[in-house]
């Protein structure tokens, strides 16, 4: 099947040299990195966690999102599913494949990564993280694949995939949960200190996930002759319409307690983030933004007559997952970093290299979905014809 990644018309092997020339500005920019150091980024001693995990942070909640259509289909036989459920994992794959790229460029000497598997640390969180990610990767390649090469073959998929595509599940939420677990187990950060974090990531990725689905679903049906589903799309809506107010009230429900009990080292950081401390305030505008578009997405997503009209969907779908990528993939790390410890106020800003690494990471992961999608649409369209 790989082959069909590698046919197809001039506007896809133009996307294609496009994201390998972006792909390209970032490996030289990585190559800058390794040779100077992390000097290059704007971290620095009081922010140790940049762009990098932040990205990181972001993306783990896009890949457990996969659960939120292979769930349905599976488990509660919600046929309807079956026609995207290969969509939600070959994000999954493109999604956790970043993730390990985020962890290996943040990395100031990438040979430490080995130190994880020759020296393991069971009672150490990301030994975990580590753990859940490449085996989350692992399921989601072998179950996606095989369940595809099935219908290709138009045959049942093997028995042996039934366990691992259970397992699945369950491990989505790991995944997730076990990164949450990296930030509120450390007690010197009170910005992360609080146990309702793992629910938050849940959310945020349960709604920023089917709706990067439910756009692509959008851009596939417009210019392929694969049709992902009217019904398909509406029930993701619904999906991402809950997740989203859920998300939200978690946030309001930290305001609460942070500006009722009224402890300085907690409300300094949401001070930081959304009015300013000490004359020092460079994410206020985004964080702000963030709520506007959050605020917004619901009540375009929870009108009935907003939600079945696929322009304002798409539109309310693109604001969910900018104002949950400003929270959690750019508000998330800098707000549980400034202050620091002492109440001294250090800013982080991402330079110039930093981004474009990141950037080319990003391409990296639309690359594979894109040749993923090619693979799976082609299929679908020989078996549909």
């Amino acid at each position: 099947m790989l082959e069909k990644a590698l046919k197809g018309s001039i506007k896809y092997y133009g996307w294609m040299v496009a994201l390998l020339g972006v792909i390209g500005v970032g490996v030289l920019c990585y190559l800058w990195q390794l040779s100077f150091g992390l000097g290059i980024t704007g971290m620095s001693r009081d922010v140790s966690w940049g762009f990098y995990i932040a990205q990181f942070t972001f993306l783990v909640g896009v890949a457990a999102s996969a659960v939120m259509v292979v769930l349905p289909y599976y488990l509660h036989n919600y046929k309807a599913f079956g026609r995207i459920t290969i969509l939600g994992e070959f994000i999954a794959v493109a999604a956790v494949t970043m993730c390990v790229l985020f962890i290996f460029v943040d990395l100031g000497q990438p040979m430490r990564i080995l130190n994880v598997l020759l020296y393991p640390t069971p009672n150490s969180v990301l030994f975990w993280d580590m753990i859940v990610l490449n085996v989350y990767l692992l399921l989601n390649i072998v179950i996606g694949w095989k369940v595809l090469e099935a219908e290709r073959n138009n045959v049942p998929p093997a028995a042996w995939l039934k366990p691992l595509i259970y397992l699945s599940i369950p491990w989505a939420v790991s995944i997730h949960t076990v990164t949450a677990f990296l930030y509120c187990g450390l007690p010197g950060r009170g910005f992360w200190l609080t146990a309702i974090l793992a629910p938050r990531f849940l959310s945020s990725a349960f709604c920023a996930g089917p709706a990067l689905l439910i756009l692509l679903c959008l851009f596939i049906r417009k210019f392929t002759k694969f049709d992902p589903g009217k019904e398909q799309i509406m029930s993701l809506s619904k999906i991402v319409a809950y997740a989203i107010c859920i998300n939200v009230f978690f946030i309001l429900c930290e305001v609460f307690v942070v500006f009722y009990s009224r402890i300085p080292e907690h409300m300094d950081h949401m001070k930081y983030l959304f009015v300013g401390l000490h004359g020092h305030g460079v994410y206020v505008p985004w964080m702000w933004a963030s709520m506007a578009l959050m605020g917004l997405s619901i009540i375009l997503l929870v009108t009935p007559a907003c939600r079945k009209n696929e322009g304002v969907l798409a539109v309310a779908c693109v604001f969910v997952f900018v104002g949950t990528w400003i929270d959690k993939g750019l508000g998330m790390i800098s707000g549980g970093f400034v202050p620091n410890p002492l109440h001294h106020v250090t800013e982080y800003v991402p330079t110039i290299p930093e981004l474009l690494i990141s950037l080319g990471i990003w391409a990296t992961g639309l690359l594979i979905l894109s040749a993923l999608y090619k693979i799976a649409i082609t299929i679908k369209e020989e078996l549909h014809a």
